[in-house]
């Protein structure tokens, strides 16, 4: 899988207790041909994580020429970085009874506009609950709650 060499250790931790939990993660599949707009995305039924990584370097203009750096490579490893973790979240969130982590009410207001954007997207193109997009998005850009999270809810 390719989009493990963008990962951070601690991303690899997670992925590693993802796996540990039963999760099946998997790597440019037909989803992402389908919706070149995701990064990624989490089949409930099936406990799989997909990642778009082809997506995700295109959206970012990722380079893969090494003699030039391109600050743009960095974009690529966070979203795809952001996208394991949003959708570990949802497999946390599953481990939880289907149901939200804390309480989002007061963390809605503190998303970047960007993530609001996307938050839009997600709730009106995938089945989504609004609460559980929010805690998602809140996550993404918080890899220790996420990695503490799988420990206490799904192992």
């Amino acid at each position: 899988m390719e989009f493990i060499i963008f990962l951070s250790k601690l991303d690899k931790e997670i992925l590693d207790l993802l796996i540990k939990a039963n999760y099946v993660v998997e790597e440019n599949k037909i989803e992402c041909l389908l919706n070149k707009e995701i990064k990624g995305l989490y089949n409930f039924e099936e406990n799989k994580i997909i990642i778009c990584t082809e997506n995700a370097k295109r959206k970012t203009n990722y380079r893969a020429i090494k003699q030039k750096p391109n600050k743009d490579n960095f974009k690529t490893e966070l979203a795809i970085r952001r996208a394991l973790r949003h959708e570990a979240t949802h497999a946390i969130q599953k481990c939880n009874n289907n149901k939200t982590i804390g309480d989002i009410k007061n963390l809605e207001g503190k998303l970047h506009q960007s993530k609001r954007k996307a938050l839009v997207f997600s709730t009106s193109n995938f089945s989504g609950t609004y609460a559980k997009e929010v805690e998602a998005y809140i996550l993404e850009d918080k890899p220790k709650e996420v990695k503490n999270m799988i420990e206490k809810y799904c192992l």
